[in-house]
């Protein structure tokens, strides 16, 4: 009566034929896998399930042996968590919690791995560097409008706005996005550059030293010109170290001569030099002593020359000089012209008659004149009187 499974069974009941199943068989002839157990695959014998008891949702398994997980528990037991899931406990997986910028965490710790979006971060929560993390839409980054060049190239926004704003900009910028020069810089080729004015501009009197757009300094000082206040006012020049612009003094052809003079009610004597003054003329056309008083509360110094309008005065009182004396041998030319031509003029006279045409010259300047010429015809002739006659096929007629 008894056809009991040998490696599932030990024994069995004669009377009714049911088989005394080992642990994990089932059924009366302990051929069966009992409730948590499947077969062996190619064999006889049963082998438990084994799922976990937190993440699966019974005991049972296939007769591959896998068992049926809860939602967020995966792999062959149900003990360990799925993709998006971490931190298996006694009852399930908990959910990755990344902002949606990632779909895998630790599965024990819940690190979001691989963030997207310009993310970073343990839940993806933070922007990468040169992102700005904007409310609209929400937990999204976007770049910001900061130029390496001109900032660190991170911003923010500030609780109540909309904008971004650089967090740092470098020297020689400024601005919400570094994009403008600060006082004291200006803009070539998108660049900030120092202004350069040699140290002749007071920012606080000038507070942008020098024009934005092209570099030239405002409010030179200490009688400084130029571009960049390198050059010296007129009536100034560099002083012997090249730093400063001093007035210019004259230049003084002697020594200075000291002088003393006596005011009223006093014993004290005033020194006063005076000098003479030097040119591009000689020494001795140009000195004139500039005599100089004093008083009491009073005294008088030399005015000062400028060189350059004294050669400008020489220069124009020596172009007229040679305008007026080319004037006056263009006129001498031109009147001793005038006489030559008017002694060399021959003067002659027509006299018209009913039969012949009388011709007068006369040359009382020039007695020996030649007047052959006068007439072209070769039958001309001249008679020692001085007369010219005329000869044609037809007249001849007597001048």
């Amino acid at each position: 009566l008894c056809n009991c499974n040998s490696v599932g069974s030990a024994g069995c009941d004669r009377i009714t034929g049911q088989c005394h199943c080992l642990a994990g068989y089932t059924g009366l002839g302990c051929h069966n896998c009992a409730h948590g157990f499947f077969p062996e695959q190619g064999g006889q014998q049963c082998q438990p399930c084994s799922c976990s008891p937190a993440g699966a949702t019974s005991d049972q398994c296939d007769h591959s042996g896998k068992c049926q997980c809860k939602v967020g528990v995966t792999d062959l037991k149900c003990d360990r968590c799925s993709e998006g899931y971490y931190r298996f406990n006694g009852t399930t997986c908990e959910p990755c919690q990344c902002n949606n910028h990632s779909q895998t965490c630790h599965n024990s710790t819940g690190t979001c791995l691989d963030c997207q979006e310009n993310t970073k971060g343990k839940h993806c929560e933070l922007c990468k560097e040169g992102f700005y993390l904007s409310t609209h839409p929400a937990h999204s980054c976007w770049h910001c409008p900061c130029s390496t060049v001109a900032s660190t190239g991170t911003c923010h926004i500030q609780p109540g706005e909309s904008i971004p704003r650089c967090d740092k900009c470098k020297p020689g910028y400024t601005g919400l996005n570094c994009n403008q020069c600060d006082k004291g810089y200006y803009n070539s080729d998108s660049i900030c550059l120092r202004c350069e004015c040699n140290g002749n501009v007071d920012p606080a009197l000038s507070p942008s030293v020098c024009r934005p757009d092209s570099g030239e300094c405002i409010g030179c000082l200490y009688h400084t010109t130029g571009f960049h206040c390198e050059l010296c006012e007129e009536g100034y020049t560099r002083d012997s170290e090249g730093t400063n612009c001093t007035r210019k003094e004259a230049t003084l052809g002697l020594e200075p001569t000291e002088f003393a003079t006596s005011a009223p009610n006093t014993t004290k004597a005033t020194s006063f030099s005076t000098a003479v003054l030097n040119s591009t003329l000689s020494p001795t056309t140009l000195q004139t002593l500039f005599p100089i008083s004093s008083s009491d509360n009073s005294t008088s110094a030399f005015a000062d020359v400028s060189w350059t309008q004294f050669n400008i005065i020489i220069l124009t009182v020596i172009i007229i000089v040679v305008v007026l004396l080319m004037g006056f041998v263009g006129a001498v030319y031109m009147y001793r012209e005038y006489q030559n031509r008017k002694l060399n003029a021959p003067f002659w006279t027509i006299e018209l008659k009913e039969d012949n045409i009388s011709f007068s010259s006369y040359h009382d300047s020039i007695p020996n004149a030649d007047v052959s010429g006068l007439l072209e015809d070769d039958g001309n002739e001249v008679a020692p009187n001085g007369q010219l006659t005329l000869t044609t096929p037809m007249h001849n007629y007597k001048a």
